[in-house]
């Protein structure tokens, strides 16, 4: 794959970069993402993930944009209000960069419908609000082989690591929460509250880590850092890692699998 003279001036200061230059440049064009929430972590880290250039982008929300959606989720207008996020983002995509391939889901994400939704995926960046869609991806993800991001953010704190449960010595999402995580009554910001400048943090934060995924062996931006656990504090400010190690008793990716 070429870049056109065009997309070389757009993505130049990518290409002057040592770690990305242009044959980084070329992967992210040649690279699928799936980005599963378009919320507070979903649209700040969509609009750096389009920004890099990502070349085709799977959006899937099942949500529609609520007024108090948009403390936090950035690509979203007031003229949103009502519509569905996954067609709002993609209308926002197409102002940002029309060149960029987009596809678009409103299907709510289940265990028997999320392997279809994610199929063909270089990463998928999980963004979502509840550990029921969060485990039903992660275990597709492992039976895909396909690396996955995952983000959250509540109040003053943001997540984001990498795992590629799939890989020997890897550890998947569900080696971090465990099994008794199945279910959807889990807190909320609409509970809890979130500072909306947290949820940009964490959601940029998001998008370089699957940039980072997404070049590895490509260029020398660094390596994936699979199962490390960022942890952001809003408030001191701060951030501290901590490593996930795989579980062998896992039952999506352990060796009783």
């Amino acid at each position: 794959m070429t870049l056109s003279s065009a997309r070389l001036d757009r993505f130049a200061r990518h290409i002057v970069l040592p770690e990305v230059g242009g044959a980084g440049q070329v992967r992210l064009a040649e690279s699928r993402v799936a980005v599963i929430g378009l919320g507070g972590i979903g649209s700040p880290a969509l609009q750096y993930l389009a920004a890099s250039g990502i070349g085709r982008l799977s959006l899937i929300d099942d949500d529609v944009v609520d007024i108090s959606n948009l403390q936090r989720q950035t690509i979203f207008t007031t003229r949103d209000v009502g519509y569905g996020k996954a067609v709002s983002a993609r209308r926002w995509l197409a102002n940002f960069d029309d060149s960029l391939n987009v596809d678009v889901s409103d299907a709510r994400i289940t265990p028997d419908n999320v392997a279809n939704l994610i199929a063909g995926a270089d990463l998928v960046l999980d963004g979502t609000d509840n550990f029921a869609t969060r485990l039903a991806v992660s275990d597709a993800c492992v039976a895909a082989g396909i690396p996955l991001l995952s983000a959250a953010v509540g109040r003053f704190q943001g997540q984001v690591a990498a795992f590629a449960g799939h890989l020997a010595g890897e550890a998947c999402y569900r080696c971090f929460v465990g099994d008794a995580f199945d279910a959807e009554d889990c807190d909320t910001c609409a509970d809890d509250g979130m500072l909306g400048a947290m949820a940009g943090w964490a959601g940029s934060f998001a998008a370089l880590q699957a940039i980072k995924v997404l070049l590895a062996g490509v260029s020398m931006l660094g390596e994936p850092g699979w199962g490390k656990l960022h942890i952001l504090d809003g408030l001191e400010p701060g951030m501290r890692t901590i490593r996930i190690a795989k579980d062998a008793g896992c039952k999506t990716c352990g060796s009783a699998a």
